[in-house]
């Protein structure tokens, strides 16, 4: 049989230890108590933020992939009728009918899965989720370049780094810091259905390295003029590298070539 310590190591296990790091994961999650009505914990663990967050919510589905943690979850929210101890794989859960959010330390290994599942599901008014530090990083901007999934997704999701996590409030302490990663469904999408669609077009294209560079892309599939004038009007140099534009740069370029 595994050892708990070879057992966490396979499920990319690395349970929280700091009750002020859960606390404030816990308040972003549900800065209002019972607001949103559902919350749902990914990767409950031993407990360690399902507690703050069954604190400041209305209704608590916290699941747990290892099997030998369930009982003791179960038994430490007996009196807590509004928590539901959900066994099994979070990815496999059908997203709610109605609106809720995510919150959990999540596996790293499972971070990219996790955050497309939290993309498409219809319901999801944002998610709060404790990822290794470099992934939080390159996705919200924050080393001042942007990745393509951060992008795509900008006209209804926004992205955010809400903070940093040493490596030392976890048990076993992984290899490398964590961040805390807020993703929030916007109320009213900044762009049209018919708009989404022409968005994914060009920021695709801009992304695929055809030409060189963004501005050579581009060229592929509008007049020089239009994307010369579209470059003016963004404020970006023609020599800029893709991953160097904000989103909202991006709007702006997606403006001016769809008009």
């Amino acid at each position: 049989m595994a050892r708990p310590a070879q057992r966490a190591r396979t499920l990319s296990q690395n349970f929280l230890a700091d009750r002020a790091t859960a606390e404030r994961v816990a308040r972003l999650a549900a800065p209002d108590r019972g607001r949103p009505p559902l919350v749902l914990e990914v990767g409950a663990g031993k407990g360690a933020l399902t507690e703050p967050l069954a604190r400041r919510s209305r209704e608590l589905h916290a699941y747990e992939i290892d099997s030998r943690l369930v009982p003791g979850l179960r038994a430490r929210f007996a009196r807590s009728p509004h928590v539901r101890v959900v066994p099994g794989d979070f990815l496999a859960a059908r997203p709610p009918g109605g609106a809720f959010a995510v919150a959990g330390n999540v596996p790293f290994s499972r971070t990219a899965d996790i955050v497309d599942w939290c993309l498409t599901a219809p319901g999801l008014t944002d998610a709060t989720l404790i990822t290794q530090l470099e992934y939080a990083r390159r996705r919200t901007g924050d080393y001042g370049r942007w990745t393509l999934l951060t992008v795509l997704t900008w006209p209804r999701h926004e992205w955010r780094l809400a903070g940093r996590v040493g490596r030392l409030r976890f048990r076993p302490a992984p290899r490398v810091d964590a961040g805390i990663l807020r993703i929030e469904r916007r109320p009213a999408p900044l762009l049209t259905a018919a708009g989404r669609r022409g968005w994914a077009d060009l920021v695709e294209l801009g992304f695929s390295g055809v030409g060189g560079s963004l501005h050579a892309s581009l060229r592929r599939a509008h007049p020089r003029r239009r994307v010369d004038a579209a470059f003016r009007a963004a404020r970006l140099d023609p020599g800029v590298l893709v991953g160097e534009v904000a989103p909202e740069r991006w709007l702006r370029l997606h403006e001016e070539l769809a008009a």
